[in-house]
């Protein structure tokens, strides 16, 4: 029975998600190791050469994406990981999606614009393809926001604020139930359209649609698999009514 268990164990694999702010120190820096992050990639990962797929944001935009791509690819190079593969998945890239969601192990969403990156993997019945994946998904900021059932998008955009057609709740990819906010200590001094992000926009919202929001600082992150879910780091979370700190760096935190 013990070597029947060990052997489901090694091949009865899950997904695992990571869901970060941003996975490095700073825009295009290289892999942030607060609150263990490396670690835990490492030991997700594994240590042969990985199947990677990045998805942009802005599938129509090579030059932007392809920039974001590579700088990713070499974080990860930087810090030990080797890859079998790395393919860039954009409009050009679209067409093999289902081939390459069946050989990738690592699937990487990328940041930016949440609303064009939401129609783009709609597009790509990502929402569906993602049900049967089974090896390590990063979100990155937009991804992260995405990667929720029903996904929150933030105006962040001129015009967004005011405009009674832009969608702030979208089908997301349906990863965890969270609506997590990323790049928390920035975004808390930023406005839009004359309105603060969190303070006139966010909190309103949480009060109008009934719903909690996880807002991360970078180097934050929340790991999910079997229905389990932890956040790894300081964050906090707005609530009933209430706006409170959860937990500090160096602190996990599982959620119900």
């Amino acid at each position: 029975q013990r070597f029947f268990n060990e052997y489901l164990k090694e091949t009865v694999k899950t997904m695992i998600y990571f869901l970060t702010s941003s996975p490095s120190v700073s825009v295009d820096g290289p892999i942030n190791p607060a609150n263990g992050f490396l670690d835990r990639l490492r030991e997700a990962l594994g240590n042969n050469p990985l199947h990677a797929l990045f998805v942009t944001t802005y599938p129509d935009d090579a030059p932007w994406s392809e920039h974001c791509s590579d700088c990713m690819r070499k974080a990860f190079e930087d810090v030990g990981f080797k890859f079998a593969s790395y393919v860039l998945l954009d409009r050009r890239t679209a067409p093999d999606v289902k081939k390459l969601m069946k050989q990738c192990d690592l699937l990487i969403l990328g940041g930016a614009h949440l609303p064009t990156q939401n129609t783009f993997l709609h597009e790509l019945e990502m929402p569906k393809l993602i049900k049967k994946f089974k090896g390590v998904v990063l979100g990155i900021s937009a991804g992260t926001m995405n990667s929720a059932r029903m996904a929150y998008a933030l105006p962040e955009e001129p015009g967004e604020p005011h405009d009674k057609n832009f969608a702030r709740l979208r089908p997301g990819l349906g990863l965890t139930e969270w609506r997590i906010l990323p790049h928390f200590y920035m975004y808390k001094e930023l406005t839009v359209d004359g309105l603060r992000m969190y303070d006139d926009i966010t909190i309103p919202d949480s009060r109008k649609y009934g719903i909690p929001f996880l807002y991360f600082p970078d180097g934050t992150y929340l790991v999910g698999q079997d229905g389990k879910e932890s956040v790894y780091g300081e964050y906090l979370v707005f609530q009933d009514g209430t706006f409170c700190r959860v937990a500090e760096n160096g602190q996990k935190t599982l959620l119900d």
